[in-house]
């Protein structure tokens, strides 16, 4: 006898009766508006206002009726957390830990369990390859003011147009400027109705306290201390540059952050346990030691790794960092220091924008542990010294007779500190600016990336289609229709590359200038039919597809370090990191393809100039003037050439995974002789990435065997190099950090469903 499925209104009252608290008012409203709406609710509310708990009522329901889940973040970091607190809930329930799962891309734990916590980019690949969803009755996306989001954005909006409409929707976002202007959109062009709930005020409120007085170790030192009310601490330092992380933890280090000794005692012991023995894990592990942590892209994941949990267990009262904390995982803690309001490079920084400000704010307050949270706002050092100085020269009446004070008085003036002209300089009437900015907006933003559009044309040849849904964005009208040029530009690029035909066929160019008086025909593509070589194009998704599938065409002639620059050249890496990395100058001498080909097409196309033997002194290594132009750039520039209006590509010249190799992979070496061990996990994140772009170049290949028998030995020798490459980097990656690196092989050996798609049209050559 199968056991009766309890109404929507019985579980409320489950659900509210096992709660361990009163719901805050925001969350009250949400609960109630969940569990009696048909379609769904979106809540926007502020950071630290228990959004958590809304989001568990949705799992809640789906256990207790047999039915399945979703819950998406927008990071992995995030995914693997609430997976753990999901697990934690389920057992509480009386459910095994085994009903919830977690897919990544990184791994997959119970992935065929009935709720599943899933990266945004898991949920759309499954709508996209048409994953059964007859038995899902909710959909939790968190985080959801990235729909807004430039880069990814995009991929929030196409979910929540594939949707089956009995799938209900809790969308759980900070507070957004527009919540009527959004769920209007929703219902006119995706007929979904759902219900709002907004709420402004945080569980634990906030103070504000802008501090022109003090340097940032006086501070921390005051605010450990604390006052009748107890310590401020522990507190997040925000600073916008990795090395000034590094700089400010250590300055902070000597100071008294009045750590108990039983806290000292268990923090010693925690951090000795650990293995901090190379890279920057010496200097770390003597902050720790010291109660301060570090925690930004630079480390290592497992030093970041073991920075949370130690703030976690409140053994630290400091941890140094950079704003990706505020946007990533929950770290909340009792205060927040802004050390500067102005971040960028050397020269032209700005004021932060108002959204990373407010999700550096909402860190501050732990609802359970604080009944308020702190936020300081440090004026520049340099002001601090001038507001010193000032009180100190004032302290002196003008008009005193006393030769000692004049003299003084004489000696203070002469060193009265100014401001630099080379320095940018914020005041309190920024911060203020800050607290009081406006919520943002939920507008679509960011172009269709180019990876989904060649799948969308494999699943359909249509345009209209893909036309369409560019209508149904949430943008005004001049937006819209550009978007619809930038997708016709894509089709004639993608055409122009032989990866589809385009019916009917554009015009051609017109051997005459064109007559003012009648304007050109229009032309729209109605069919975008893919030729076999489109599936190289969903191959790569480390690196913009177009660029990947010209290189595995251009590299088939190259040898080995031309490969290795072309490839790391597609890697992003930050300018001063990249400053260290830069290609030797013997590599900048021509290699094989350079000699064979492609000199000689960019000379012809006047894309470079002939070389000009002359008598001269040999160059000196470290004279980056006048150098010839890298490998990596002379490829660029062909690209640009072949495909002028492709102007989303980002390529650098860098010489990292070539000079580890020649280091015999030994990365603790490497970083420590580049003077690199402070970004060392830059490099290594670098590193990881050039293992999964050799397994996309090995896929691609397979695509370019499968379609042409007479591609021969020399892929086949490629394919074998770059088989070689990833393996030697996945063993010194691993010498480094084993769980990262076993995460990333299970990624590469569970490619993500478009990737699958490109393994089926190569005939399941891997």
């Amino acid at each position: 006898m199968s056991l009766e499925i309890p109404s929507r209104d019985e579980l409320y009252v489950r659900y509210v009766d096992q709660l361990p608290y009163e719901p805050y008012p925001v969350q009250d409203a949400a609960l109630a508006a969940w569990f009696e709406s048909e379609q769904g609710v979106l809540v926007c509310a502020p950071t630290g206002t228990g959004k958590t708990l809304i989001a568990e009522a949705a799992l809640f329901e789906a256990l207790h009726t047999g039915k399945s889940a979703y819950y998406t973040t927008p990071l992995i970091a995030l995914t693997e957390q609430k997976f753990q607190e999901m697990q934690d809930r389920a057992e509480e329930w009386g459910f095994r830990r085994e009903d919830v799962g977690l897919v990544t891309g990184s791994r997959k734990v119970n992935p065929d369990a009935p709720v599943l916590i899933v990266v945004a980019e898991i949920l759309l690949n499954r709508l996209l390859n048409r994953f059964d969803f007859s038995g899902v009755t909710a959909c939790v996306m968190d985080e959801f003011h990235n729909f807004a989001e430039i880069d990814r954005g995009i991929v929030w909006e196409l979910s929540l147009g594939m949707l089956p409409k009995h799938v209900r929707l809790l969308l759980l976002s900070a507070t957004v400027g527009n919540a009527g202007e959004f769920v209007g959109w929703l219902a006119r062009h995706h007929d979904r109705r759902i219900v709002v709930v907004e709420g402004n005020e945080r569980r634990v409120p906030l103070t504000y306290e802008w501090v022109p007085d003090k340097f940032l170790n006086e501070q921390l030192v005051v605010m450990a201390a604390g006052d009748e009310e107890g310590p401020r601490t522990p507190a997040l330092v925000f600073c916008f540059d990795r090395e000034e992380c590094w700089s400010v933890a250590e300055n902070v280090m000597g100071k008294d952050l009045n750590l108990s000794d039983e806290r000292k005692k268990e923090l010693h012991d925690r951090v000795n346990a650990m293995d901090f023995s190379q890279g920057a894990g010496p200097k770390l592990k003597r902050l720790l030691h010291r109660g301060v942590g570090v925690h930004h892209a630079g480390l290592l994941p497992k030093y970041r790794l073991a920075v949370e949990d130690l703030f976690q267990r409140k053994l630290l009262p400091v941890v140094v960092c950079t704003e990706t904390l505020a946007a990533g995982i929950n770290l909340p803690a009792r205060s927040v220091v802004l050390s500067s309001l102005v971040k960028g490079p050397f020269g032209a920084k700005k004021l932060i924008g108002s959204s990373i400000a407010h999700q550096i704010f909402g860190r501050a307050g732990r609802p359970q542990f604080d009944d308020r949270g702190y936020v300081y706002a440090l004026a520049h050092p340099d002001d601090v010294d001038i507001l010193r100085w000032k009180a100190k020269y004032d302290a002196i009446p003008e008009d005193t007779r006393d030769p000692g004070l004049m003299k003084a008085k004489k000696a203070l003036k002469k060193k009265r500190p100014k401001r630099r002209e080379t320095e940018q300089y914020w005041v309190e009437g920024h911060f203020n600016q800050l607290k009081a900015a406006p919520p943002g907006k939920l507008y679509s933003k960011g172009p269709l990336p180019w990876r989904l559009l060649a799948y969308l044309l494999e699943v359909s040849p249509e345009v209209e289609g893909i036309r369409a849904a560019i209508r149904k964005r949430l943008m005004d009208d001049p937006r819209i229709a550009a978007g619809e040029k930038a997708l016709d530009r894509m089709l004639l690029a993608l055409r122009a590359g032989g990866f589809v035909t385009l019916t009917p066929e554009p015009p051609a160019p017109p051997t005459t200038p064109p007559d003012a008086a009648q304007p050109p025909t229009p032309w729209t593509p109605i069919l975008a039919q893919p030729t076999p070589a489109l599936g190289k194009l969903l191959a790569f998704r480390s690196i913009h597809p177009l660029y990947g599938a010209f290189l595995t065409e251009m590299l088939a002639g190259a040898d080995a370090d031309e490969r290795m620059q072309a490839m790391e050249s597609t890697l992003e890496m930050p300018g001063p990191v990249r400053k260290r990395l830069r290609v030797p100058l013997r590599l900048l001498e021509a290699g094989a393809l350079a000699t064979s080909r492609l000199d000689a097409e960019l000379i012809q196309r006047g894309l470079m100039a002939a070389k000009v033997e002359e008598d001269e002194e040999e160059e000196d290594e470290d004279d980056w003037r006048n150098r010839p132009p890298a490998f990596a750039e002379k490829l660029r520039s062909y690209f640009d050439h072949c495909y002028p209006d492709v102007t989303d590509v980002q390529s650098h010249p860098i010489w990292c995974v070539g000079e580890l190799i020649e280091y015999g992979g030994n990365f603790n070496k490497f970083v420590t002789t580049h003077d690199l061990t402070k970004q060392e996990g830059i490099v290594f994140r670098h590193v990881q990435r050039m293992i999964m772009l050799c397994g996309e170049f090995e896929r691609a290949i397979a695509l370019d065997v499968h379609t042409d028998p007479d591609a021969g030995s020399s892929a086949l020798a490629w394919r074998a190099e770059l088989h070689e490459l990833a393996a030697k980097l996945t063993e010194s990656c691993r010498v480094v950090d084993p769980t990262s690196t076993d995460q990333l092989i299970a990624r590469i050996a569970e490619p993500d469903v478009i990737d699958a798609e490109a393994a089926k049209l190569a005939g399941g050559a891997t």
